[in-house]
C-alpha cells in the first residue's frame, strides 16, 4: 500500500528535496497535499509531475493565478488550511512541514491531527510554539521528527535514553564565512559575503542567520523545547566542515556524536523512511576530515548574538517570538541594504535588551493568535523607530 503524505512548503528547499526522494521510489508514496505561498507556478509543475489533486496557495494573488492557469485541470486549489479536514478526511501517514517563518506555526499546528507522523523542519514553529504543538501531538497520538540536522542526530543519538542519563549536548556551527575573519575585519563586510556560506545551499535568509550565529541561538532553543532538557545542558561548538552535527556526553562515561555529509537529504530521507529502514547512497566516509575535526567553543566578541542564550528564561514564554520577530525584521533591512552587517548585531542586542519586550519572558504562549499578535506588534514598534 502507497504511504500517503504531505508537503507544507514545497517549494522550498527542503519541499523539493523530499520531492527528489519520492521521485525515485514513486511506487510507494502518494502526494495528498502540497502547499506553498507565492511560487504557484512551480507549485501547479510539482502538482502535475506527482499528480496530485490537491494543493493550497496562501497568497491571494497567487491564488487567483493558479485557478485561472488550473481552471480546466484535474486539481482542487484552496486559499488557506481551513480545508484540511476536506482534503484530509483521514489520518495520513506522513507530513513534512517546510514552511518557513513564524507563518509556518498554523499549519503545522493545523495538520498534526490529520498525520499519523510529522516531521518539522518550520524551525520558528518549534522556537514559539513547543508548548502547544507539543500538547496537539500528545492529544493525536502523533509521531513526531525534528528535520534540522542538528536535532535529527540528537534525536537519532538518544533513541530511549532517559534525558536524566544526559550530561551534555553539543550542537555544531560552521561560524559561516566569517568563522576566520578577524573581527577587524568585520566592519568591511558586505551583504554578498555574508551570503556566501561555504557549506550549505541554503535561502538568503537563514544564510544570514547563519554568517551572525542567531540560527544556532534558535537551535537551541529548539533542543531545550524538544528533549526538555536545560540551558545550561547544552552548548555551541564550531565546526566548518559541518561533518559532525552533534555530540552527546552521557553520565555512564561514554560519549556518542552522528555524523553526515553537509545535505539535508540525509535527514529528510531517514524522516520519511523512519517506520521502515531503507539504504542510501552516500559517501565514503571522509576520513581527511575526521583526522581534522577542528571543534572549538564559540568566539563570542565576534559572534556576541550567541550571549542572548545567558538571558533566556528557563519555560517557554512569549520572549522566544520577540526574539524571532526582532532578528527577522533587522535581517531583511540588511538583505535590503538598509543596515550593514555589524548593525544587524547590535540592533538585535540591543532590541531584544530593551525594557519593552523583557516583559514578555513572564508570560506563557497560551494560543496562536497571541504569539502571531505579538509578532504584529513587535513589527509596529520597529517600523515606529524608523529602522
Amino acid at each position: 500500500m502507497k504511504k500517503k503524505i504531505a508537503i507544507l512548503g514545497s517549494t522550498s528547499s527542503i519541499g523539493k528535496s523530499l520531492l527528489n526522494i519520492i521521485k525515485k521510489d514513486k511506487k510507494n508514496f502518494k502526494i495528498e497535499l502540497l502547499t506553498a505561498n507565492t511560487n504557484y507556478k512551480e507549485l501547479i509543475n510539482q502538482a502535475k509531475r506527482f499528480n496530485v489533486k490537491n494543493i493550497i496557495i496562501t497568497d491571494p494573488n497567487s491564488f487567483k493565478k493558479t485557478k485561472t492557469i488550473c481552471k480546466n485541470k484535474n486539481i482542487n486549489i484552496f486559499q488557506n488550511f481551513e480545508s484540511l479536514k476536506r482534503i484530509l478526511p483521514k489520518k495520513i501517514d506522513y507530513v513534512m512541514s517546510a514552511i518557513s517563518g513564524i507563518g509556518g506555526l498554523l499549519p503545522t499546528y493545523k495538520i498534526i491531527n490529520r498525520t499519523k507522523l510529522i516531521a518539522i523542519a518550520n524551525k520558528e514553529a518549534i522556537v514559539c510554539g513547543w508548548p502547544l504543538i507539543k500538547k496537539e501531538l500528545k492529544k493525536n497520538k502523533t509521531k513526531f521528527i525534528p528535520v534540522d540536522s542538528e536535532h535529527f542526530s540528537i534525536f537519532s543519538l538518544i533513541n530511549d535514553t532517559n534525558k536524566n542519563e544526559i550530561e551534555k549536548i553539543y550542537i555544531t556551527a560552521s561560524g559561516g564565512p566569517f568563522i576566520n575573519l578577524p573581527k577587524s575585519h568585520f566592519k568591511n563586510i558586505k551583504l554578498s559575503d555574508a551570503l556566501k556560506h561555504p557549506n550549505w545551499r541554503m535561502g538568503k535568509k537563514i544564510t544570514i542567520d547563519s554568517a551572525t550565529l542567531m540560527n544556532k541561538v534558535f537551535e537551541v532553543i529548539e533542543a531545550k523545547n524538544i528533549f526538555d532538557i536545560g540551558y545550561d545542558k547544552i552548548s555551541i561548538l564550531t565546526h566548518p566542515k559541518s561533518y559532525v552535527h552533534t555530540i552527546i556526553k552521557f553520565k555512564n562515561g561514554l560519549s556518542k556524536f552522528l555524523i553526515h555529509e553537509p545535505d539535508m537529504t540525509i535527514p529528510i530521507y531517514n524522516s520519511i523512511y523512519f517506520e521502515k529502514s531503507k539504504n542510501i547512497k552516500s559517501s565514503p566516509l571522509d576520513f581527511k576530515t575526521l583526522n581534522n575535526l577542528n571543534l572549538h567553543k564559540v568566539e563570542k566578541n565576534k559572534f556576541p548574538l550567541v550571549g542572548l542564550l545567558n538571558k533566556l528564561p528557563k519555560y517557554p514564554s512569549l520572549f522566544e517570538t520577540v526574539l524571532i520577530t526582532i532578528n527577522d525584521y533587522l535581517v531583511y533591512k540588511f538583505l535590503d541594504k538598509r543596515i550593514n552587517f555589524q548593525d544587524l548585531i547590535k540592533l538585535v542586542n540591543k532590541f531584544s535588551n530593551s525594557k519593552e519586550f523583557q516583559k514578555f519572558k513572564r508570560i506563557k504562549p497560551r494560543n496562536i493568535k497571541q504569539i502571531y499578535d505579538l509578532r504584529d506588534y513587535v513589527h509596529l514598534k520597529l517600523n515606529a523607530l524608523g529602522i
